[in-house]
């Protein structure tokens, strides 16, 4: 499908004083601008996030009260329970709060629970046991905004319950003791979109305050540095695909220079099986490609629990062990995904008529159905929803295309579902086998009302139009600065118009290797996943890419990813 190209043009005026106040090159001017920056200082910021720079935990709606009675319980030397999701998000928090409340001597019991027995959320079985256990205070980590039900039984129970999440609220807030949620009406915690574990950490700044504020930390006690615990924060926020600015940038920035040289046995076992064990850097990217799905496995297809005893384990052959339990699931997961993607190809081998795409079979896992959606979005540019049956019960993932709510688009539909949630871009659901096509018919029908052709057409936002000349390593430094890239700070993406390609090779089966010359000057490129446009040669190409520096066996070269490219016109 033929791309959509946007130039962005920021202010003149602007990128002059970006350019003077920052001692930027034009060019980063510009990508500076079209990130929405629209001062020096906030630009200057960007380009160093500090941690000093955080918010107060203390903005968040209910703060005062969670940390009360979380004070309340390490006091008195309470069981706490840890409830989280069996996701990247939820392990990572959940991890997190074990660490910190184990560092400061307090005792807790965490639950994830199985995505195939008990799904998403609290359950009430679950929530029975730890009370029977004697727990008294349950914090969740990454869900329990829509489970009302199952906190008033809690209650009923004599557990107090503090939801810690960051999913969008329903129309009637669950009965919690405390709700710390930035999305909840009237918090005044500016930033809205922290993950799971960003909303843990900033529960943790605030609860270790108020303990040292209460003597908790006189020696020989020690105070938790809760920058060290920034490893698993990265992890978490940039596998959950939450905006990489603001309070996530800062979290995740410093983050990823900790999981570089990180201590925690989990975390090092997990990057030695990744193949990053050597790594002095760990980018954005590694972790949302090679680190978050490993950790996302147990909870896809195999133990959810596995996940959050690798990141709190303190034994490094341990660790190991379990790191590579889920490498061998991922791998697993990798074959699941295959097979379910090669039959929902052959389901739309006819093509699709409709703007979007609703499937269902017998047996399609629910913990994998996500990531295909995900692969059908990224191949058909519409709406996707999979939906996996186990006899009359199908459980089904949902993926959005750019300016399409699909949560909106499933809540149109709900009458016909058990249940449902998520947010814009992504969802779950669970409906009758006997009401699909009903579903079908409806979710289609909304998809085919609000988007056109144009909005099935993939934007290729271009940062700046430049000549292959300009490209040096001033300029890759300063690209770097702008890292990690993500949602909302996605990686710049730079245009060359009038390009000639000297030659193509494929590589791997499925990449493109090519050579660029333009106006004398001529650069290697890599085009992923571009393999079928093989051979191509000659001159007047538009490539849009996105230069970054390779390094093999000790030699460094500058190369260019390649995003699009655009044939010359008949």
């Amino acid at each position: 499908m033929e791309k959509r190209w946007e130039v962005r043009e920021p202010d003149p005026g602007l990128l002059r004083l970006f350019e003077r106040d920052l001692d930027v090159l034009p060019v980063t001017a510009r990508i500076l601008a079209n990130r929405g920056l629209v001062d020096s200082d906030r630009a200057f910021s960007f380009l160093r996030p500090r941690l000093k720079d955080l918010r107060s935990p203390f903005l968040m709606k209910d703060m005062d009260r969670a940390v009360g009675r979380t004070v309340e319980a390490v006091e008195r030397g309470e069981t706490i329970a840890l409830y989280g999701d069996y996701d990247v998000d939820g392990a990572t928090a959940t991890a997190l709060l074990h660490s910190f409340f184990r560092d400061i001597g307090a005792e807790t019991v965490w639950y994830i629970p199985d995505r195939l027995g008990e799904g998403y959320g609290l359950n009430a079985g679950a929530v029975e046991k730890l009370a029977a256990r004697g727990v008294k205070l349950l914090i969740t980590a990454d869900c329990g905004v829509s489970n009302g039900d199952e906190i008033r039984r809690a209650a009923q129970l004599g557990v107090d319950v503090i939801v810690t999440d960051h999913h969008e609220m329903p129309p009637e807030p669950p009965p919690a003791l405390a709700l710390l949620n930035p999305k909840q009406p009237g918090c005044a915690f500016p930033f809205k979109g922290l993950a799971g574990v960003g909303v843990a950490f900033f529960f943790l700044m605030a609860l270790r305050s108020r303990l040292r504020e209460l003597g908790r930390f006189r020696p020989p006690a020690r105070e938790p540095n809760l920058a060290r615990y920034l490893d698993m924060v990265a992890v978490g926020t940039v596998a959950d695909m939450v905006p990489l600015v603001e309070e996530n940038r800062v979290m995740v920035s410093h983050g990823l220079k900790v999981l570089a040289e990180t201590a925690r046995p989990g975390l090092r076992a997990l990057k030695e099986v990744a193949g990053l064990g050597a790594a002095n850097k760990v980018s954005a990217g590694a972790v949302a490609f090679q680190l978050a799905p490993r950790i996302n496995a147990g909870g896809r297809v195999g133990s959810a629990g596995a996940a959050v005893e690798l990141l709190v384990c303190s034994d490094m052959e341990r660790a190991r062990r379990l790191a590579s339990e889920l490498d061998a699931e991922n791998t697993r997961r990798q074959g699941l995904e295959a097979a379910i993607l090669e039959e929902a190809l052959a389901m739309l081998a006819g093509g699709c008529d409709d703007r979007a795409i609703v499937l269902g079979s017998e047996g399609w896992h629910p913990g994998v159905i996500g990531i295909v959606a995900s692969r059908l979005v990224d191949r058909f540019s519409r709406p996707t929803v999979l939906i996996g049956f186990d006899g009359e019960v199908g459980k089904g993932s949902a993926r959005s295309i750019r300016g399409f709510d699909i949560l909106e688009a499933i809540r149109s539909c709900s009458a016909l579902l058990d249940k449902y949630g998520g947010h814009r871009a992504a969802a779950g659901l669970s409906i009758r086998r006997g009401l699909v096509e009903r579903f079908r018919e409806e979710f289609t029908a909304f998809a085919n009302e609000r988007l056109d052709d144009e909005d099935l057409r993939p934007l290729v936002e271009v940062d700046a139009l430049v000549s292959l000349e300009e490209l040096n390593g001033r300029l890759l430094s300063e690209i770097e600065m702008l890292g990690p890239f993500g949602v909302s700070n996605s990686e710049p993406v730079l245009g060359a118009v009038d390009a000639q390609i000297i030659q193509t090779r494929v590589v791997g089966e499925r990449h493109l290797k090519m050579t660029l010359r333009q106006n004398g000057a001529a650069r290697s490129a890599m085009g992923f996943g571009l393999a079928d446009m093989h051979p191509m040669s000659g001159g007047g190409f538009d490539i849009a890419f996105s230069p970054y520096l390779s390094e093999w066996q000790g030699v460094k070269e500058l190369r260019l990813k390649v995003r699009d490219i655009r044939r010359p016109s008949a």
